[in-house]
């Protein structure tokens, strides 16, 4: 019967080796832990996501996947985020601008809850948000108030009679 090779590798190997692995397992646990290899501490830098590096509220990675998701082109790439966070930001803060003024437009009304009625009075009161959500439906928002000069009554006879003397 033959004898089974040896295998240099694995019979040659110094006592004092160590796999490779044995040093990331350390670096690893190092880090997890807090401690540096002097034994000092040092601060966790936990992950962050890309709004709280931008300082934003909206998701810019959930738009980054609905937009993937959303078969609106065929690629959507990461290669310039600088769009993505450009676009949470714009959307943020387009929904600031529209909850400030509904807000101040159920305050108006004496109520705290905001309400699609507020939210209709709130873009269709402002000249610019007119003009960008012109032609959108808001469910429940009513109409503006706004009645005709022609449909109103007309002064009392006083009224007209001191606008004549100032006419004439």
């Amino acid at each position: 019967m033959p004898s089974r090779p040896s295998f240099p590798a694995l019979t040659d190997t110094p006592r004092n080796y160590t796999p490779w692995y044995h040093h990331f397992f350390r670096v690893f646990s190092a880090l997890l832990t807090g401690k540096s290899f002097a034994g000092k501490y040092v601060p966790i830098v936990k992950p962050r996501s890309r709004s709280e590096r931008a300082g934003l509220q909206f998701p810019v990675g959930r738009i980054h996947r609905l937009l993937k998701k959303g078969n609106l082109a065929k690629r959507i790439g990461a290669g310039a985020p600088g769009a993505l966070l450009y676009l949470a930001a714009v959307l943020e803060y387009l929904a600031a601008e529209i909850l400030e003024l509904a807000g101040n437009a159920a305050r108006d009304n004496k109520k705290i809850r905001i309400v699609p009625r507020h939210l209709q009075l709130a873009i269709r009161n402002d000249e610019e948000l007119n003009r960008l959500l012109g032609s959108v439906i808001i469910s429940g928002g009513g109409v503006v108030p706004h009645i005709a000069p022609e449909l109103l009554p007309l002064p009392s006879k006083a009224k007209r009679e001191a606008e004549r003397s100032q006419g004439v």
